[in-house]
């Protein structure tokens, strides 16, 4: 964990991750202020700043005086992809160049997606992989990746694989988007506790410069995972097509100090962390 205090800009604070992210922030001593739309909330918040990522124009005083952005706002689940890219890769764009030109000396951590590897990998998802994802969230996270990288700021990227945890409800609602899957397909899964833990070695600069993948120590089946909230998947002996796809290597981030806390999704069930 970081001994200094950062000046944290949270943008997507009111989000899922957001909003467990933000009390772990703030109980570790960092000053968080967090961008929000006009009409939401988030908890555990010292400054809430008014502001749109589609309006460059409302996000200077957002950044002035932070040392850290942490940006977590996107559009996933939409079926409106011009929404999806627009919010992701233009929001961003906007967000990078307000940065540039009232904070140049930002550390700048984005969110990535364990999506954006192509789901024919013949391995894990390994950060140094190339990518070309198909569908308008991995497509648009992947530019605005880019977009970072090539940024002149201070940057890192970390993809978060299947995000549970904390109440969230995101195990609940898996059945409804994996119908059609395999019940072997494995995945792998990350805890909101280690998202933090993820980030807290981010803010010390570990991770600067770099794309980096986080998971725990265990990817877990479909059936397994819907086993775990009680529904009965169905059966099937058939072989399955792209075994690696939504799995990740996580072996960077362990060399840089990465241990997850919560180890696997069973460790979460035993104690009462879903």
């Amino acid at each position: 964990m970081s001994k200094k205090t950062e000046n944290i800009l949270i943008t997507g604070g009111a989000g899922l991750v957001g909003t467990r992210l933000l009390p772990r922030l703030v109980a570790a001593g960092h000053d968080c202020r967090v961008l929000l739309r006009s009409g939401k909330t988030a908890a555990a918040v010292l400054t809430a700043v008014s502001g749109d990522l589609l309006d460059a124009d409302t996000l200077a005083g957002a950044v002035t005086g932070i040392t850290t952005i942490i940006h977590l706002a996107a559009v996933f689940r939409s079926p409106d992809a011009d929404l999806i890219w627009k919010s992701n890769l233009e929001g961003t764009r906007n967000l990078i160049d307000v940065a540039k030109r009232y904070a140049p000396g930002v550390r700048f951590i984005m969110a990535g997606t364990a999506h954006v590897y192509n789901s024919n990998q013949p391995h894990p998802g390994r950060e140094d992989d190339e990518v070309a994802p198909q569908h308008a969230y991995p497509a648009s996270k992947a530019a605005a990746e880019e977009l970072l990288k090539e940024s002149g700021l201070n940057w890192s990227v970390i993809r978060f694989p299947f995000v549970y945890g904390d109440g969230d409800g995101h195990l609940e609602e898996l059945p409804k988007h994996v119908v059609q899957w395999h019940p072997a397909k494995r995945m792998s899964t990350i805890h909101h506790r280690d998202i933090f833990t993820a980030l807290a070695i981010a803010l010390e600069g570990k991770f600067d410069r770099r794309i980096v993948n986080i998971a725990d120590e265990s990817p877990t089946s479909i059936f397994e995972l819907l086993g775990l909230i009680g529904i009965q998947f169905r059966f099937s002996a058939e072989p399955l097509n792209d075994p690696w796809h939504l799995q990740v290597d996580a072996s960077l981030a362990r060399s840089l100090g990465f241990q997850p806390i919560v180890r696997t999704v069973y460790q979460a069930v035993q104690e009462g962390l879903l």
